[in-house]
């Protein structure tokens, strides 16, 4: 079993440690060009959106299709 040959300084020992502040640091936000919503680069936008593209439907817009669905089907 490896045992220190020497007790490591309190000094040593903050240095060993300053380098968890990157955790701090804020993520870049870049603006969707579609919607003008914020989102995280390279990720896809809380509206659906990837590079121009359409990827999913919101809960809204799936919501809006069947109450359309329900009032076709009614008439």
């Amino acid at each position: 079993m490896a045992v220190p040959k020497k007790k490591t300084s309190v000094s040593r020992k903050g240095l060993r440690h300053a380098g968890q502040h990157h955790k701090l640091y804020a993520k870049p936000v870049v603006k969707c060009p579609t919607t003008g919503e914020f989102t995280l680069p390279h990720r896809v936008s809380p509206g659906g959106w990837y590079k121009g593209v359409k990827i999913f439907k919101t809960r809204a817009e799936k919501a809006a299709e069947a109450e359309q669905a329900a009032e076709g089907s009614e008439n």
